[in-house]
């Protein structure tokens, strides 16, 4: 196993990294290679088709609109992160990352992950004032607020954990730099460190924490909201349709919040990397592919503005 001499932030260009992928199936590469580049190209063009489409209609100028498209922009961001590397893992099996290019993945993961947390939030709050309180709705979600709502969820994303990325990359580390995972986490970097990693992990933790919970708080608080509201509607009808709605929101959420809280709510994360590596697989692959779906692409008036925007370009043509 290779080994590398002490090093920090100074002489961070000699030191190379090894994902190690998944060893144990690497002799499927090519197998893998194909199902993860048909998940990533759905998941972006889906997204990316709820950006132009969500842009191009001004039917869908309307504020919980302009939150998913803000989503889907970070969903990109947020896959495009990790699977292009893991693709060529499988693929080509070059493992080697430098130490500038993982801690940017690695930043650039959180901060997106943080974000979207964040989103997942604000997007509930939205269905919550839409759903029970319809009359104030348009004087509440203004387009300033909206504005705010956003750049408070980049911001926050942002300053939450550029923080932990710093401290970890002024970390020295030796030994072995072979990395446990698929791409470069807070937890396998910080179990190759050298250096008392335990102000930095709890650090972390308590980031990870407040991100997590406080979203979630706002989230359970405003879907039990609309719950109580659709018992309240006269029609069985209507009461199926918006639970049927709900539940495919909170299947997703379900999978997000379960992955995230096993990975990372854990003040030490010497054990059980090889789970961690599974359940960051859902959450990197499987809800990025799910949420425009789930969120957008079954709704019916975005159907109509797609079907719109197909009619507008044969009459181009």
């Amino acid at each position: 196993m290779e080994r590398l001499v002490p090093a920090r932030a100074g002489n961070s260009t000699a030191v190379q990294f090894t994902l190690e992928g998944f060893p144990a199936v690497q002799h499927l590469g090519k197998v893998l290679f194909l199902l993860h580049l048909l998940a990533y190209l759905a998941s972006v063009t889906g997204n990316s088709l709820i950006i132009t489409i969500t842009w191009a209609d001004r039917h869908l100028h309307t504020p919980m609109y302009f939150f998913l498209s803000t989503f889907s922009f970070c969903e990109c961001g947020f896959i495009t992160s990790v699977i292009p590397k893991l693709l060529t893992i499988f693929m080509s099996g070059r493992q080697m990352i430098s130490f500038a290019a993982c801690f940017t993945q690695a930043f650039v993961f959180l901060f997106l992950g943080a974000t979207i947390f964040f989103l997942m939030a604000v997007l509930s709050l939205d269905r919550y004032l839409a759903i029970c309180k319809p009359l104030h709705y348009h004087i509440i979600m203004n387009p300033r607020v909206c504005f705010l709502l956003v750049t408070a969820c980049f911001s926050l994303g942002f300053l939450l954990m550029v923080v932990p990325i710093i401290k970890l990359s002024q970390l020295s580390f030796c030994g072995s730099n072979v990395i446990p995972h698929f791409f470069c986490d807070f937890g396998p970097l910080t179990n190759l460190s050298c250096s008392e990693t335990r102000s930095t992990q709890m650090l972390f933790f308590i980031l990870a924490f407040f991100v997590l919970f406080t979203s979630l708080f706002v989230t359970i608080v405003a879907y039990s909201n609309i719950v109580v509201t659709i018992m309240r509607l006269p029609s069985a009808k209507e009461r199926q349709k918006a639970f049927s709605t709900c539940s495919s929101h909170l299947a997703v959420l379900s999978l997000m919040y379960s992955s995230c809280i096993f990975i990372y709510m854990k003040p030490k994360q010497m054990s059980r990397l090889d789970s961690n590596r599974e359940a960051a697989l859902v959450n990197t692959v499987v809800t990025p592919l799910l949420n425009p779906v789930i969120y957008t692409l079954r709704n019916k008036q975005f159907h109509q503005a797609l079907r719109d925007a197909l009619s507008r370009v044969k009459l181009q043509k």
